[in-house]
């Protein structure tokens, strides 16, 4: 949180006491608006601002899984193969299914398994890391497209 408020001196989080009674302010006004009525969000008071910082960077972060997602190049594919040739956006991935067993793997997988099963196999391109930048945001490209969908893990 430190950081946080050293990156963004503006916030209503600094300026000491004067800035902690606006944001506990704000936090209360945001809080009765979801319902929360003056409790506290795990990481403080959580600003509308907050809430928009946070939507605009989860959405530049799925548009570049986007990018990746429908790019061979960007992908890393040897062939030509982008994801979206089997997958038109991001369908039949199902990231709400994992981790289950996977016939391909003859093991239990998570959804960046199958990413990268995809990518070493019908991309013939180079698996990633995890924490990978593009895997990350593949993750959240496929994961947005089926936001709202029921969590099940390990149903086919």
């Amino acid at each position: 949180m430190d950081q946080w408020m050293r990156d963004h001196p503006e916030s209503e989080l600094g300026g000491g006491r004067e800035g902690e009674a606006r944001a506990q302010a704000s936090g209360r006004q945001l809080g009765a608006a979801q319902g929360r009525s003056g409790r506290r969000h795990t990481y403080g008071q959580v600003t509308e601002r907050d809430l928009l910082i946070w939507a605009r960077e989860t959405e530049k972060f799925v548009v570049e899984g986007s990018r990746i997602f429908h790019g061979a190049k960007m992908l890393g594919s040897t062939v030509g193969v982008s994801c979206d040739m089997c997958h038109p956006h991001a369908a039949n991935t199902h990231p709400e299914t994992y981790p289950k067993f996977q016939a391909q793997l003859g093991r239990v997988v998570l959804l960046r398994d199958m990413i990268n099963w995809c990518i070493e196999n019908p991309s013939r391109g180079t698996r990633l890391e995890a924490d990978d930048p593009k895997m990350r945001a593949l993750e959240a490209y496929i994961m947005a497209q089926r936001s709202g969908t029921p969590m099940q893990y390990g149903k086919h």
